[in-house]
């Protein structure tokens, strides 16, 4: 019984190790998305941290708009 527990216990710890690379790699991972008309740029991870915003100043003077 403790075996198993203890077998549990390190796949657990794998598991979690995984998820820790899987983290770091989506950190790695640079997209860059700009919108149809081409006045808004956005770059993000993939892990869905936001790196940049890029607005036109065309934009940026019609508050409505924006």
């Amino acid at each position: 019984m403790f075996g198993d527990m203890s077998e549990m216990m390190n796949k657990l710890k794998e598991a979690q190790q995984k998820v820790e690379l899987t983290k770091t790699r989506l950190n790695t991972d640079l997209i860059t998305e700009t919108s149809a008309n081409g006045q808004l740029k956005i770059s993000l991870t993939a892990n869905r941290e936001i790196k940049s915003i890029s607005i036109n100043n065309s934009l940026l003077s019609d508050a409505e708009e924006l």
